[in-house]
């Protein structure tokens, strides 16, 4: 009996890997975005992001502090800006390294290695404008179809942190450090609490208080954020009966870690 030989029909994929690839995580995904924007100038960002920040919150001044038309401009030095804190390094070099490619493409004149003008020219963004964009984004994102999670809920995280600024007299003056604390030695102190979506990682929220602030009473000031139907999510710095019975009553459901196990069940049941 001859061998007869079957050829495979040509369908299209029949040649490929057929075997279920585990999903990736919504934090590998948000991941491999940040590597994205990382490889791109801050005017290729800046052409990504403008339907999520109004040109009119970037506009030139008329008059007054950023009102000249140069390299450093508000718009610009906000994308540039914006870059660095996508980038990994953080550093300003690789900053100007970006507004000198801009500067070449656009033919005008390139600005020099130095960091200095680009240091001197963000510390003139308007923190008004920036206050602007956060509240602008935050409802924007707010605005794009609901995914279908927990019946279209949404799930507001909440945490705190602490963070140092430069030491000078007045940031001293407000934000004192610990009496432990040499004089000359320390850094003026602060404590933040934050509220953020779980679905998008938007910042909805902030407080910012003293280090001897504690979250809860900065997490209260930001109860308005909340609306019916919500969910809040915190770790056991808010486990607080008094904070979520107060927010049952707005509609408002709690999901947080307890602080300590209630007496005569050691056991953890």
């Amino acid at each position: 009996m001859k061998n007869i030989a079957y050829k495979t029909p040509m369908l299209p994929g029949f040649g490929r890997q057929i075997v279920r690839r585990k999903p990736r995580s919504l934090q590998r995904k948000f991941s491999e975005k940040i590597a994205l924007f990382q490889q791109k100038s801050f005017k290729q960002i800046g052409e990504v992001f403008e339907k999520f920040i109004p040109r009119g919150l970037l506009k030139q001044e008329s008059s007054g502090i950023m009102s000249r038309i140069r390299i450093f401009s508000k718009e610009n030095t906000f994308r540039a800006f914006f870059s660095q804190v996508l980038d990994g390094d953080g550093g300003c070099m690789e900053v100007i390294r970006k507004l000198q490619s801009y500067a070449s493409i656009k033919g005008i004149k390139i600005p020099s290695s130095s960091t200095a003008s680009y240091c001197t020219a963000r510390k003139k963004l308007d923190e008004k404008m920036l206050s602007d964009i956060l509240v602008h984004t935050a409802d924007r994102l707010e605005q794009i179809p609901e995914t279908g999670m927990l019946n279209n809920r949404r799930v507001i995280v909440v945490d705190g942190t602490g963070i140092s600024m430069p030491d000078t007299p007045q940031n001293q003056t407000v934000w004192p450090q610990i009496s432990s604390q040499k004089p000359g030695c320390g850094f003026p102190t602060a404590r933040v609490c934050a509220c953020f979506s779980l679905e998008t990682g938007a910042l909805l929220s902030h407080a910012i208080g003293s280090k001897k602030s504690h979250e809860l009473p900065l997490f209260r000031q930001q109860w308005n954020i909340f609306k019916e139907g919500d969910v809040f999510l915190g770790d056991k710095g808010f486990c607080s009966y008094f904070d979520i019975e107060s927010l049952k009553k707005r509609g408002v459901d709690s999901v947080v870690t307890l602080a300590r196990r209630p007496p005569g069940n050691e056991s953890g049941h």
